[in-house]
């Protein structure tokens, strides 16, 4: 039985055999024909020369009549192997003087009866030859003709070899491309099986060991489909694996709910109170111009994801107060219950003043850490005065955290860089807590982490932490990677945990998602469709693209319009057809950086409308305000195209929270490959930012779409999202933290019994 490597061979050599088999039959009579063709133009040439040559005697010797001359001419030039025979006949057609040689049926070759032309190639019974007159001309009178008759069996003989020839070569170039086919077959093989097993130990198990190699090659473009879908099931494959300790409690990801995670909380984590800590608040108050308060909720991806959480596990949400009328709904305790309509947890609100607000948020978090973490060209900045508000504003909170707790256990989740310090200062009063930070934004590699002058204090406040979680395998390295530089610890890459001070800090990546909706009162597509079109001014067979962030320099909102300005100028039959709508909620306004922002936003929007726009039509149309999240629906709902161009980000759950939007399974997400969520969302049209004619591209694309194309892609990535919701992201972080207790209640029992073998001993 041939082995499976000789059957693999096999499936290359017989193809391409046969094929060549198929081409050389098709290549042989080509070249028979080729050669005869190239062969009687060659005796054409030959028998004027030849003519030319023998013309001058020839007449002479007819003028005398000197036959006997005529046939030592003749015959001495028929010694060339290759003439046959020559000829000479007089005027009226008769045949004088001939070689012995000449064919007798040949006679004077006279034209067709028929009137069609003669043909030089002439079959006789011995073979064919080539025939080719010469007329003698004597003082402008014609003598006669002479008639050459040149063989052609040497052409056969030629034909043979070249046949011959060509059969060898294509034999050789069968056995070459073979040899070359399983050669580059093989390499190949071994290229992807290699490409695979470094995706699988650098970029899918978040447990690996090894380090990837930065001057390693990147995988073969046509294995980035296989990788993309093997990473998908790999990631849900990690996911499942790594909480199968939470029971029942993992199982398909679109079994994680509300419910789930109450009874997850109740079971695992003794119904432990959970108090989350954050900066932004998830309802602010604010006192509109009639004197009204007027309740809105913050454009946050944060807020979005933990609101969610909190709903199904009530507890405690500690954050900042900072709208006009945040301090007039509040009870004596800084207390109210949210959400308003329907409350199912507590909101405590923490005040800061304006200088504190100004050092520790504008200044130390985000002049220095958020543009530290980020990609996006714009220098850090770090202030000794800063980082003292900065201290004293987590100080501040920590203390709030400590004053909610009912026990001395509670489960606290800390959310982002603004309080990278806090999970140490709760920690130290009360150590049995389970402190959870998670990191929303990106984590830098360890030489970009050394600029802060206080990267270690940041690093000793984040390991206080029970579970410090980030978005993707890559942030967690590099965390991993910044703690063995710049901390004396001990880290096992292999159970991703960090040893400090006597803590274990389990380091781990857990990719943020959305609550899915259930649609009890969602708005038809083709109503908001409609509405948004009224609202905008536009026809309703308009095209509409639609993007929303902060307006903040990493979300790539310039590269957009860039983007969409190219898209007009490659296919300017879009103009005046199609328009895209941003908007940009106002974000940290008092600070430079982001104040001149703005006015280059502002700026190239005008130039691209100006360039465009005519009798009202206006290709960008900018909206730098707040948005509610049912107005945002109606727009994700209503527009062709979603786009998603961070230049760098933790997650971006826009792009998933337009996935959740389209249940009618239609439109197009075009999405930065510098977020999380292409991790995640194989089946958007992934662009880099950067490239602006790849997003004009990418833009006309999705505004192109056929709609089978985009039922397909939008159908797998609205399962891949209803399934890793956001339960599913807080219930792992849970199971992952119930466990640790476990572990460390064992490890407590293991020390005591030991402390009671010892003084027995003693």
């Amino acid at each position: 039985m041939l082995s499976r490597s000789v059957k693999l061979s096999l499936r290359f050599i017989l193809p391409l055999a046969i094929l060549l088999c198929l081409f050389a039959y098709i290549v042989v009579p080509l070249m028979d024909k080729l050669t005869l063709r190239w062969s009687l133009r060659d005796l054409d040439n030959r028998s004027q020369l030849l003519a030319t040559t023998l013309q001058v005697p020839l007449r002479e010797d007819v003028l005398l009549n000197d036959s006997a001359h005529i046939k030592r001419l003749f015959d001495g030039a028929i010694e060339d192997e290759r003439l046959f025979a020559l000829g000479f006949c007089d005027a009226s057609g008769k045949l004088l003087y001939k070689t012995y040689t000449y064919p007798t049926s040949l006679g004077c070759w006279n034209p067709p009866a028929d009137g069609t032309a003669r043909k030089s190639l002439v079959q006789l019974p011995r073979g064919p030859v080539h025939v080719a007159e010469t007329p003698i001309m004597d003082a402008g009178s014609e003598l006669g003709r002479l008639i050459l008759v040149h063989d052609m069996s040497f052409i056969e003989r030629r034909s043979a070899e070249t046949t011959k020839y060509v059969l060898g070569f294509f034999a050789l170039l069968a056995v070459a491309i073979a040899f070359l086919t399983l050669l580059v077959s093989h390499l190949s093989w071994r290229g992807w099986l290699a490409s695979l097993n470094d995706v699988l130990r650098g970029q899918l198990i978040p447990r690996a060991t090894a380090k990837p190699d930065p001057d390693a090659p990147p995988p073969p473009p046509e294995m980035e489909p296989l990788i993309g879908e093997l990473r998908s099931l790999l990631e849900e494959y990690h996911q499942e694996r790594q909480h199968s300790d939470g029971g029942s409690y993992v199982g398909n990801g679109s079994d994680w709910a509300p419910e789930k995670l109450k009874a997850l909380l109740q079971q695992d984590l003794a119904g432990d109170q959970v108090l989350v800590v954050s900066n932004r608040e998830p309802y602010i108050h604010e006192k509109a111009a009639d004197g009204t308060v007027k309740v809105r909720r913050p454009a946050s991806g944060l807020v979005t994801a933990v609101e969610a959480v909190m709903r199904a596990c009530s507890g405690t949400w500690i954050a900042h107060g900072a709208g006009s009328a945040d301090r007039e709904t509040v009870d004596k305790n800084d207390h109210v219950p949210v959400p308003p309509k329907n409350p199912s947890y507590t909101l405590r609100r923490v005040w800061l003043t304006e200088e504190e607000e100004k050092g520790y948020y504008y200044g130390f978090a985000n002049e220095g850490l958020w543009p530290l973490c980020h990609i996006a060209h714009v220098r850090p900045v770090f202030r000794s005065s800063d980082w003292e508000e900065y201290v004293k504003v987590n100080r501040r909170f920590a203390d709030a955290v400590i004053k909610e707790a009912r026990t001395d256990n509670p489960v606290v989740l800390v959310q982002d860089y603004h309080f990278a310090l806090l999970p140490r200062m709760v920690r130290e009063a009360l150590p049995k807590a389970t402190i959870i930070t998670f990191w929303h934004i990106p984590w830098p590699n360890s030489e970009s982490f050394g600029i802060c002058p206080w990267r270690e204090e940041i690093l000793e406040g984040m390991l206080g932490s029970t579970i410090l979680g980030f978005h993707t395998p890559f942030h967690r390295k590099n965390f991993l990677d910044t703690v063995d530089r710049y901390l004396e610890t001990r880290i096992e890459p292999e159970a991703s945990t960090i040893s400090y001070g006597n803590e274990l800090t389990q380091v781990e990546d857990y990719p943020i998602s959305i609550a899915w909706p259930d649609y009890p009162d969602t708005v038809p597509v083709d109503v908001c469709r409609t509405e948004i079109r009224q609202i905008l001014g536009v026809p309703q067979d308009h095209l509409l693209a639609f993007g929303v962030d902060r307006l903040d320099y990493t979300k790539g909102i310039l590269e957009r319009f860039q983007a969409v300005d190219r898209m007009l100028e490659m296919h300017p039959a879009m103009v005046g057809k199609f328009s895209f709508v941003q908007i940009a909620a106002p974000s940290r306004s008092d600070l430079e950086e982001y104040m001149n922002f703005e006015q280059r936003v502002r700026k190239l929007a005008d130039k691209i409308n100006d360039r465009y726009g005519k009798d009202g039509y206006l290709p960008i149309i900018l909206k730098i305000e707040h948005h509610d999240q049912n107005e945002l629906q109606r727009y994700f709902r209503a527009s062709e195209v979603c786009m998603v161009t961070s230049l760098h980000d933790g997650m971006n759950l826009v792009a998933k929270e337009f996935i959740a939007a389209r249940d009618d399974e239609h439109g197009a997400l075009v999405l930065s490959q510098f977020t999380g969520a292409a991790r995640e969302l194989h089946e958007a049209l992934i662009i880099n930012p950067y490239h602006i004619e790849q997003g004009a591209e990418a833009l006309y694309r999705g505004l192109t779409m056929p709609s089978v194309e985009q039922v397909e892609r939008m159908r797998s990535m609205r399962d891949r999202v209803r399934r890793f919701n956001v339960y599913r992201w807080a219930g792992h972080m849970l199971l992952d933290a119930a466990r640790l207790r476990k572990r460390e209640k064992v490890m407590q029992k293991i020390r005591a019994h030991s402390r009671t073998n010892l003084r027995r001993v003693g």
